[in-house]
């Protein structure tokens, strides 16, 4: 009946509507379809379709929403159109400038020549967007040849502008995707366009797209995902139908996508799953279906956004196992059984002594994942730090300085064995000095030299689980290293000591003889003449073994992650406001410098948009518990009944609030070291906020001003906004597309004037 009455009032007044706000909103196509429930509805709007379960708080229908005389506004397809345009032409300009390393292209660039080579690697992160890296170089021409040692490396005649190039693309579908989504939320190609224009033209945005990074290829995942589950929340009136279970699909893809490049990717799947069970729950409350069609939804989804995306993330590493089958710098810190299957591995196919003995020169191996080599070098522990003797620790990676030899010490060969360092000639030895890092636990040295020591340096080598004088079988034998005087055990910590150390894992000793990977070892290298060898290719491992260990590997690696030299880090407080940028490219005047920075317009928008948004939703929140509908201005005998914004800020609005929240809050928790461009998911969604915020901010000048001065002070204001954004993309683009010659604090720089904070460093 309320639709029915606002239309009358229409008819009846046609001549007086000139006094009212005429908002425009434009129902999508993909909402026009029957519902199941109400055949022979073919011609109700899809606005009343999506908003059955969500009526005013004083019975009118939101059906009100669909309103407006549509041909005022821009043809969607060309605003599409120039978004695109804008979009690919921001990020891909000046794509091949510098023509050298920038910043992590030394990383992810140096990964993609592994795949193309085929080397095995370690990386913290998952492999898809190392191997679509890969992929783009080796399609355009890229041989892998160039080593990515360090920024400023030239890349001369190597092809790199391929792989650059990929990661472009990829960056400027995101303000298409962000149009989309706002666009499909809240109905308004105003707030579309304020959101993509945010995002065009924001320096950041267009720098981190520029390079050979993760950030765009994992950006793009997430807001594919978002844009298919916006799309599929759509089709919610037509289920089961080939539309409906197309963007149920390309969601679980973009899932698997997303985190398939980054551990971040579980952020999304987060945002999605609890969509999802919000929309089983609005299922469940629908009582004109049966219990059958509720299970139904249930295992589609299950399958769609579950299974699928298990499914493809098991075989991106099925993948990545398959393509990097050659040994590599990456061999260390993986078990001995998951480096058996890296041809040019030493133990590939390798044949060696099946049990030690004395006389063997052998390197040990901690069982901790990432435990390391057991290790020496001539460096000395520093003054302070227990005895000034040889550093002993542990090492990810293949080194001579791993190399140790077993040698007998007395009569006694049950008992008393030692270890002598090779080439360093000292013994691995221990003292009630307390260790660097663990404290309660032992200091472990190299001690003496050729031979000689004291009673210090002997030690026992049990099996772990077997009995007394069982022999140690090579790989397969799980050891520990009782010290005999002390009776303290072998042990790998797993704490990185600092510069001194030479940033290796901390070795201890530990009185508490509890058997964990920590204080278990085994044999890996094994060299004695003197003994008949044993090929070991039965060590290999299963799939489902390497995938696990990578994964156990990768989340360690991520965790204890720390700063480089000269490196600024940041706090996730600082993201938000825009305080610190990162060097990409350049320090000098005379270097060519690229600077990570967001428009200060853009982000300073955004963040005041975020109080913005939590102000309106209280006021609409309280006005609409009052009984004051935000959504109906009456005018004598005039009802419009054109406007449902309310709903828009605090249902769509709060999905990208949401969004937003999961993507930035976590990084409290998080002890590795952060970096600035790690909020970049999180102010996309930020981004798309503003435009829902603006956009009903804009709307609502009519409930203070009448018609014309309300259209008025709407157009002047999104003008105002737009021209802000492109004028200080227009002062700060250097930033994004280099610069040279004086700094921004000299007389005659590009960027004079515009340090506007001191902790920028451009």
């Amino acid at each position: 009946m309320a639709k029915e009455e606002c239309i009358s009032q229409r008819n009846k007044t046609a001549g007086d509507t000139s006094a009212l706000r005429n908002r425009k909103v434009f129902p999508s196509s993909e909402k026009t379809p029957s519902s199941p429930l109400s055949k022979g509805t073919h011609s109700q709007t899809a606005g009343h379709h999506s908003e059955d379960d969500a009526q005013s708080s004083n019975g009118t229908s939101a059906q009100c929403s669909t309103r407006g005389n549509n041909s005022e506004e821009p043809p969607s397809r060309v605003l599409l159109m120039l978004v695109v345009g804008l979009s690919f032409s921001t990020r891909l300009y000046k794509i091949a400038d510098p023509p050298h390393v920038c910043w992590d292209e030394t990383h992810f660039g140096k990964m993609g020549s592994y795949y193309i080579n085929r080397t095995f690697f370690f990386d913290v992160h998952p492999p898809l967007g190392k191997m679509l890296i890969g992929l783009a170089g080796y399609m355009t021409g890229y041989d892998g040849t160039f080593p990515f040692v360090k920024p400023g490396d030239k890349y001369e005649h190597h092809n790199y502008w391929g792989m650059r190039g990929f990661c472009a693309v990829l960056g400027s579908c995101l303000p298409v995707f962000a149009y989309l989504i706002v666009l499909e939320l809240s109905q308004s190609h105003t707030a579309a366009l304020i959101t993509a224009t945010l995002l065009i033209f924001d320096t950041g945005s267009i720098t981190i797209s520029q390079y050979i990074l993760l950030d765009p290829i994992l950006m793009f995942f997430i807001m594919a995902a978002v844009l298919s589950m916006v799309k599929f929340n759509q089709q919610r009136y037509r289920p089961f139908s080939a539309t409906w279970w197309l963007w149920l699909v390309l969601t679980g893809v973009s899932l698997a996508g997303a985190l398939g490049v980054k551990f971040v990717g579980l952020f999304v799947i987060l945002l999605v799953g609890l969509n999802t069970v919000w929309d089983l729950w609005r299922l469940l409350g629908d009582l004109s279906l049966s219990l059958v069609d509720i299970t139904k939804h249930l295992l589609a989804r299950v399958v769609g956004l579950i299974l699928l995306p298990l499914l493809l993330y098991i075989t991106i590493f099925a993948i990545h196992f398959v393509v990097l089958n050659k040994s590599g710098p990456g061999d260390g810190f993986f078990s001995s059984a998951f480096q058996s299957r890296l041809i040019g591995n030493n133990l590939h196919n390798a044949s060696m002594p099946e049990y030690l003995a004395y006389g063997s020169t052998i390197t040990v191996k901690n069982l901790r994942i990432a435990g390391g080599y057991l290790h020496s070098h001539w460096h000395l522990y520093p003054e302070g730090v227990g005895a000034k003797q040889q550093q002993v620790t542990a090492y990810l990676h293949k080194d001579y300085n791993n190399l140790w030899l077993v040698q007998r010490h007395g009569e006694n060969e049950c008992e008393k064995r030692g270890i002598l360092l090779r080439k360093t000639t000292r013994n691995l030895h221990t003292h009630l000095h307390e260790a660097p890092l663990t404290k309660k636990h032992f200091q472990v040295t190299g001690y003496g030299i050729n031979g000689t020591g004291d009673i210090n340096d002997l030690w026992q080598v049990e099996v772990c689980g077997g009995q007394k004088g069982d022999l140690v079988k090579v790989l397969r034998s799980k050891v520990r290293f009782l010290h005999r005087a002390t009776g303290c055990v072998l042990y790998s910590s797993g704490k990185t000591l600092p510069k001194w150390g030479w940033e290796q894992v901390e070795v201890t000793c530990s009185p508490y003889l509890k058997e964990t990977p920590s204080s278990q070892w085994n044999i890996e290298d094994h060299i004695n003449p003197k003994l008949p060898n044993i090929s070991l290719s039965v060590l290999k491992p299963h799939f489902l073994e390497i995938l696990l260990e990578s994964h156990i590997v990768m989340i360690r690696g991520n965790s204890g992650l720390k700063p480089k030299d000269n490196e600024m880090n940041s706090k996730p407080w600082h993201w938000p406001i825009n305080y610190q940028g990162l060097r990409f490219s350049g320090v000098n005047d005379t270097d060519y410098r690229v600077y990570l920075l967001g428009n200060p317009v853009v982000w300073w928008i955004n963040l005041a948009s975020l109080g913005l948004y939590v102000i309106m939703v209280a006021v609409a929140s309280v006005a609409l518990q009052r009984g004051f509908s935000l959504g109906q201005k009456r005018i004598g005998m005039v009802i419009d009944c054109d406007s449902n914004d309310s709903h828009v800020l605090m249902r769509e609005g709060g999905q990208l609030f949401l969004g937003w929240l999961l993507h930035y809050a976590p990084f409290y928790t998080m002890g590795r070291v952060l970096y600035y461009h790690h909020y970049f998911p999180a102010m996309l969604f930020n981004s798309m906020l503003t435009g829902i915020t603006l956009d009903v901010l804009l709307k609502s000048a009519d409930l203070l001003l009448r018609r014309p001065y309300s259209d008025w002070l709407q157009r002047v204001g999104l003008m105002v906004l737009l021209f802000s954004v492109l004028y200080s993309f227009y002062l700060f683009h250097p930033l994004s597309y280099g610069m040279t010659g004086p700094l921004a604090h000299e007389a005659g720089s590009a960027m004079a004037g515009l340090k506007w904070m001191d902790s920028w460093e451009f």
